[in-house]
């Protein structure tokens, strides 16, 4: 967390916006602390909701997961997590937040700090790609993604830069 909030400490930010939940909130604040901003609390950025998997390891998912995944390529996304929600309940919740953000901040530089899941499918809608692609990208905890929408046509700058993470 300190690593990123160094790495963009020379960056102009206007606003800073998390999930609330804690990891996410405490790499915003990190961030935050180097701008003198105070980080607004989304509740809509937080993570997918897993339902009965919250909690699962990899290991303990075996095979009901792959079936979920095959379902869900099959599907479109529609496939809801069993108790949870779908990826696209997920894009939609997360993709109506981003745009009131947008909207907010037109020609202002914003931070969203969120979660895997959350970070892929806003980089799937904002990119115009089918949902379906999500399973082709990969972020990791406490990587910087930057979508340009200065124009008003979206450009993926940077997709999971972990560069500011490295010891050095």
């Amino acid at each position: 967390m300190e690593r990123l909030g160094l790495a963009l400490k020379e960056t102009e930010i206007d606003a800073i916006y998390s999930s609330p939940l804690k990891r996410a909130l405490d790499t915003a604040q990190a961030i935050a602390s180097q701008h003198q901003l105070t980080v607004q609390v989304e509740p809509d950025l937080r993570e997918m909701e897993v339902g009965e998997l919250e909690g699962v390891s990899i290991a303990e998912l075996g095979t009901s997961f792959s079936q979920f995944l095959l379902q869900w390529r099959q599907g479109q996304g529609l496939e809801k997590l069993p108790g949870g929600e779908s990826v696209v309940d997920l894009a939609d919740r997360v993709w109506v937040t981003v745009q009131f953000i947008i909207k907010k901040h037109q020609q202002e530089t914003v931070v969203v700090v969120s979660h895997f899941f959350a970070v892929v499918v806003t980089v799937c809608k904002a990119l115009g790609w089918p949902l379906t692609c999500l399973e082709r990208i990969r972020v990791q905890t406490g990587s910087i993604s930057i979508i340009d929408l200065g124009d008003g046509h979206p450009y993926l700058v940077s997709l999971g830069d972990t560069c500011h993470l490295r010891e050095g």
